[in-house]
């Protein structure tokens, strides 16, 4: 069960590989994410000293009565990745045209994870003949339902 998505990824990119990786959190962060709060949206995954961090995701908290002073939403939360994964995540993203984007947040079972993809940006040509193609499947879908 998906409890925060990014809606977009797959008209902006094309998905090469996906990895799923545990989210680092405080618990006001999965009380807020198990209620269905946050956004994905403008977030990306970089690797830096060995570490993958998710970076531009917002998690706002659970209670604003009883946030700390010093919370910070938009923080950057570190990824649970073998360091395997994390080399070969780091020696993929460096080439021209790919990144490291986020899909989703899960439960599985008691852990929080998060779905993670390499990935390659859409071109706008691409975003079109993709709109086009999910237009015309949806119009045969309506004729083929009467």
């Amino acid at each position: 069960m998906s409890l925060v998505e990014n809606k977009k990824f797959h008209l902006n990119y094309e998905i090469l590989e996906t990895y799923e990786a545990g989210l680092s959190l405080i618990g006001l962060e999965v009380k807020s994410l198990k209620k269905g709060q946050g956004s994905l949206d403008g977030s990306r995954v970089l690797i830096r000293g060995g570490e993958a961090f998710l970076v531009g995701a917002t998690i706002p908290p659970y209670q604003a009565s009883n946030t700390p002073a010093d919370y910070d939403p938009t923080r950057p939360r570190r990824l649970l990745l073998s360091k395997k994964e994390i080399k070969e995540l780091a020696t993929k993203g460096e080439q021209k045209g790919l990144t490291i984007i986020p899909i989703s947040v899960y439960n599985k079972g008691n852990k929080i994870k998060l779905k993670i993809a390499l990935a390659r940006g859409k071109k706008k040509y691409d975003k079109r003949e993709d709109i086009k193609k999910h237009d015309l499947e949806r119009d045969l879908g309506r004729t083929l339902k009467r």
